[in-house]
């Protein structure tokens, strides 16, 4: 399913392109049309998929992916996955997102629930973060098993539960995994994966500051990572995956060195790939840097060493 948008002739009032662009008549064009899938568009046959209502009100929903049944024969971790798109674009159920998370719970051998939260500007910032959080405790309902979802009650191991996203997607993961600490639910949140963080130090900032009308500033902590808040990231391990192309890698960077020096008590890895841009492991998942990323990715989960031929910054 596709959602059309007419052409507006109009005069534009904010231009963020290749995101999307503000008419002075209030109509928002995007760059890119948001394109949603069925839950059994190109699946594997090892894998099984379907789509769960998360709450009613606010509309916030997920797209589950599991391991074939007859290949079960414990539990499995579980992976919630965050879609990128600058806040404004994409869906979990976008054909590029239904590839690439089907692709780590098969690698992975996980339950994976991928995230489909309120896109800005219609739903300001921090409607994204949000219903991400409403998202995630829906998860840790199932940790005692009564929870609403039968794939994550019996299969589900709440002692291995993982955070993973891109972009803006990673950049929601991170505030939420800064936030768990607050509830301590009943669930371990055993790492952290974030793939080419959006965070303060860009030319992107400005497009964050007009999504969240009511922000911080320059010190606003969700965009700009603060140490005491990073000190208090509730997971064990972390893993930053960079680009060597990508605008947002300074920032990243940045993000991990003050994560290494801030009295967080974890553990902490990035890797950099070069010659490569932003996202490139979605836009071409067969690349050799693409494999490369997804077998750290597996590893980190897992928590296996890593073979490959693949020379990468760590």
């Amino acid at each position: 399913m596709m959602e059309f948008v007419k052409l507006n002739d109009g005069e534009i009032a904010h231009d963020f392109s290749p995101f999307f662009k503000v008419y002075k008549d209030g109509y928002i064009e995007r760059c890119v049309p948001i394109i949603k899938v069925p839950p059994s568009h190109e699946l594997p046959s090892s894998l099984r998929s379907k789509d769960v209502l998360i709450t009613t009100e606010p509309p916030i929903s997920a797209r589950i992916f599991m391991p074939q049944m007859a290949k079960l024969n414990s539990k499995l971790p579980v992976l919630i996955y965050i879609h990128g798109g600058g806040f404004a674009l994409r869906s979990p159920f976008d054909p590029i997102y239904q590839k690439y998370v089907a692709s780590i719970a098969t690698e992975a051998n996980v339950i994976a629930v991928s995230i489909e939260y309120r896109l800005a500007p219609e739903h300001p910032i921090p409607t994204g973060y949000e219903d991400s959080w409403t998202s995630l405790q829906w998860v840790a309902s199932h940790a005692n098993g009564h929870g609403a979802e039968p794939w994550l009650n019996i299969y589900g191991d709440f002692s291995r539960v993982f955070l993973a996203g891109d972009s803006a997607g990673a950049n929601i993961a991170y505030n939420l995994a800064v936030r768990i600490r607050s509830v301590q639910p009943k669930m371990r949140l055993a790492g952290m994966i974030l793939m080419h963080p959006f965070f303060m130090g860009s030319k992107l900032d400005r497009m964050w500051f007009y999504l969240c009308p009511r922000n911080g500033g320059l010190k606003d902590a969700r965009f700009k990572p603060a140490s005491e808040d990073m000190a208090r990231t509730g997971c064990e391990r972390v893993l930053v995956f960079l680009a060597g192309r990508d605008k947002l890698k300074d920032a990243g960077r940045s993000f991990y060195e003050e994560l290494n020096k801030c009295g967080w008590e974890g553990n902490a890895d990035m890797v950099e790939h070069d010659g490569v841009g932003h996202v490139f492991h979605l836009l071409k998942p067969r690349c050799e840097q693409a494999l490369d990323m997804m077998k750290r990715l597996v590893s980190f989960i897992n928590q296996e060493p890593v073979i490959t031929s693949w020379r990468s910054k760590i």
